[in-house]
């Protein structure tokens, strides 16, 4: 995908009402790859994350390249606009994906795999943020969280940095619970577009450094809530 495609995008129709974005998250859902197609070695990959401003009137979106090797933060952007849906239960993404891809329409490069701070199919309908953001660009993408919004997990997760254990809506897997860091509680990962379930955890616990949540992910949540990068 070509920048000015990424950009091409920032302008994606959004539905009106609560019943055409739940029949469109249907849609979407069945459109979802669950294999991975993603460029390999990794040369860059994104961390974004959503906040909001003036008492949730102002949606601030934030995406953070790093060098997929090194962690080494490569580029920034954030954009702003007026929050176009008030919070409705299941259909975050709407509220807050059209800031998201207009941060990602500024973008001097596209990113080979991207990290988003919310869930990807560990949705009750299949489609969390991430899995929105990859159907709608076409990206790589995975979903990490930091609650469990749907399911279950029937084995302990162990006290063990990397450990993780499948977390299951009754038969189906949908993500994974994933110990990033001992003595925290853990992340829930899911794979978001283009991503295989067998992948998710191990990719995410290759940007895990001294924290618990991703340096993708760190970084964007920081920029986000408007907290800089300066200061830990």
């Amino acid at each position: 995908m070509s920048q000015a495609e990424m950009r091409q995008i920032a302008d994606h129709t959004w539905p009106g009402s609560a019943a055409q974005a739940r029949s469109l998250q249907t849609q979407l859902a069945a459109q979802v790859r669950l294999k991975d197609g993603f460029t390999t070695p990794l040369g860059i990959v994104a961390g974004c994350d959503v906040g909001f401003e003036e008492g949730g009137a102002i949606t601030r979106a934030a995406v953070v390249l790093l060098d997929a090797g090194t962690l080494r933060p490569l580029e920034q952007q954030i954009a702003r606009l007026p929050t176009a849906l008030p919070y409705l239960p299941g259909l975050l993404s709407f509220r807050e994906l059209p800031a998201l891809l207009q941060a990602f329409g500024q973008l001097s490069v596209v990113p080979d795999l991207v990290l988003v701070d919310g869930h990807g199919i560990a949705h009750p309908r299949r489609l969390g943020i991430a899995a929105h953001l990859g159907i709608v660009t076409g990206l790589p993408t995975i979903g990490v969280a930091k609650k469990v919004l749907t399911g279950h997990s029937a084995m302990q997760l162990h006290q063990v940095r990397g450990a993780f254990v499948p977390l299951r809506d009754g038969r189906e897997q949908i993500g994974w619970l994933l110990r990033s860091k001992v003595g925290c509680l853990p992340l829930v990962i899911s794979p978001g577009h283009r991503v295989a379930m067998a992948s998710a955890a191990e990719l995410v616990m290759r940007f895990v450094a001294r924290y618990r949540l991703p340096e993708p992910t760190r970084l964007a949540d920081r920029l986000a809530s408007r907290r800089g990068l300066a200061h830990e």
